[in-house]
């Protein structure tokens, strides 16, 4: 059995999400808006409530079509809050919706999502070397500047710990533990 970073073992989904997903290079604009509005919407919640409900946010939010999600109103504001599937903090709903539109807006400058995000580590992967979960940070510099970068231009549920925990997901950083079967994998995805 393969040695895991230890919060994989939370439950079959982790597991799941930990093996196929966290750490792995994402230049998908539709899916860096995904993971956008997912950290957001996990902001003071557990990322396995968030995995739970993955799903359901794609179908409550048109599979995270930014160009869709930016042109919601209120009507369908009062609709998402009245979907179970969904985290339905009102706050969190209209982020989606105003992230969408300042998501367009980087697009328009700088041709993609992807190149102004990865533009911040150079487009390749921080590789750390971290041996213990407890030695991973919860926020860095890079994330505090990508933070303040983002609620410039307009976003919100963009703080740095959020942002870290994007950077993670979309592999941005490579924080698997060394031990971990996939820290190696995902160096190698990264191209370092």
């Amino acid at each position: 059995m393969p040695v895991r970073c230890e919060w994989a073992s939370f439950s079959d989904l982790a597991l799941k999400y930990h093996d196929e997903e966290w750490g792995v290079p994402v230049h998908d604009d539709r899916l860096l808006f995904e993971f956008l509005v997912l950290e957001g919407a996990q902001a003071g919640l557990s990322w396995e409530t968030i995995l739970k409900k993955r799903d359901n946010y794609r179908k409550a939010f048109d599979n995270f079509d930014y160009e869709k999600v930016a042109t919601y109103d209120d009507a369908k504001v009062g609709e998402l809050l009245k979907d179970a599937g969904i985290i339905r903090n009102k706050l969190k709903v209209r982020s989606a919706i105003n992230n969408a539109q300042a998501f367009k807006k980087v697009r328009d400058e700088f041709g993609s999502f992807d190149t102004y995000i990865w533009g911040f580590v150079n487009h390749a992967p921080v590789q750390n070397s971290w041996t213990l979960l407890a030695e991973i940070p919860a926020k860095t510099e890079i994330a505090e500047k990508i933070s303040k970068d983002l609620k410039k231009r307009g976003f919100n549920f963009v703080g740095p710990t959020i942002l870290y925990a994007f950077m993670q997901a979309i592999g941005m950083v490579n924080d698997h533990v060394v031990g971990c079967f996939r820290h190696e994998q995902c160096r190698e995805l990264g191209g370092k």
